[in-house]
Parts: C-alpha cells; sequence; structure tokens
C-alpha cells in the first residue's frame, strides 16, 4: 500500500494518470497473478436441469485507487481532448447545483453538493494489472475529480494486487 499526496486543485475535473504512475515504479514488476474463480455451466435436458461446475484459474492482476475524502471522486474517461474534463465538471454542476436547499451548510455553499457528487462519481477505481502497465483503454485516464472551490490537498491510497515476475527483471527495460 501506497499513499499518494496531490497539490490542492481547482474545482474540476483533473487527469492524474501520470502523476499516480510516476509513484508506481514497481508497477514494472507486476504481471498477472493467479486466482480462482467458478464459471457456472447450465444446460436443460428432458425437462432436468443439470449443472455442471468448473474451476479454472484464470490471470488478474489489480491495482486499487481510493481517495480519501468525502468531497473528491475518482473516475475513468478520456484523456485525449481537453474539452472532456470541463464538459464532464459542467455536467456534475448541471446535475448538482450549488443552492441553499441544503441542511448541511456548515463549510460552505459547496459542500453538501461535494458529497453529493462524491457519492455519485466513488472514491475508488481497480484497473487490472497487465504485462506491468494498467490496463486501460487507448484513451481513458484516471481522473481526479475536485468538487470543492478550495479543496486542498488530496491523499490517494494505491494498493496493487498480483505476482512480481518470477525471473525479477521489469516490464520496459
Amino acid at each position: 500500500m501506497k499513499v499518494v499526496e496531490l497539490q490542492p486543485y481547482k474545482r474540476g475535473c483533473h487527469v492524474i494518470t501520470r502523476k499516480l504512475l510516476q509513484h508506481l515504479p514497481e508497477l514494472a514488476d507486476f504481471e498477472v497473478g493467479l486466482a480462482n474463480t467458478f464459471v457456472l455451466l447450465l444446460w436443460v435436458q428432458v425437462g432436468l436441469a443439470n449443472f455442471l461446475l468448473l474451476l479454472l484459474r484464470v490471470q488478474v492482476g489489480l491495482a486499487n485507487f481510493f481517495v480519501q475524502h468525502t468531497s473528491a471522486s475518482l473516475t475513468i474517461n478520456e484523456n485525449a481532448s481537453p474539452d472532456v474534463p470541463l464538459d464532464l465538471n459542467d455536467d456534475l454542476d448541471r446535475i448538482v447545483p450549488e443552492s441553499g436547499r441544503y441542511r448541511h451548510l456548515d463549510e460552505g455553499s459547496d459542500d453538501m453538493p461535494a458529497h453529493t457528487k462524491s457519492s455519485l462519481m466513488g472514491a475508488s477505481l481497480t484497473i487490472p494489472i497487465s504485462h506491468g502497465r494498467l490496463a486501460l483503454g487507448t484513451w481513458q485516464g484516471i481522473y481526479l475529480n475536485e468538487h470543492r472551490n478550495y479543496g486542498g490537498a488530496r491523499s490517494v491510497v494505491i494498493t496493487l494486487q498480483g505476482q512480481r515476475r518470477a525471473d525479477g527483471r521489469r516490464y520496459g527495460a
């Protein structure tokens, strides 16, 4: 487990994939690990149900990212166009606007809408690891969504699960 401290961001959606990866040089040591999973095959024969349960070994490696705050969130979205984070933030502001209708106003008018946006977007992401890299799509990036006007520094806990390469080599080296 590792905790990455991110500098304060202004309100909005920010692609942070590279910043997080800078703190994960050990990711290049990982290949996929082995885990057990069950596959259920079902077929019907002459009106009687027959079940066959097979135990298969499948390869998985996972990276989990968790933001330790109730007014920020993480999501995966397009990382190519600089308009996407702006449009995403605009949409979130339309869905959950600031207003005086909230009971929880102790920390300012932007606080309760930030909590709601955080709940809608989520505090964690789980991404597969493949050959020492996050298995993100070509246009996918990790976003930190700062829902407060001045949220301050944010902490992201990163947990890697999987198997290090048996030969001791690193991917990309």
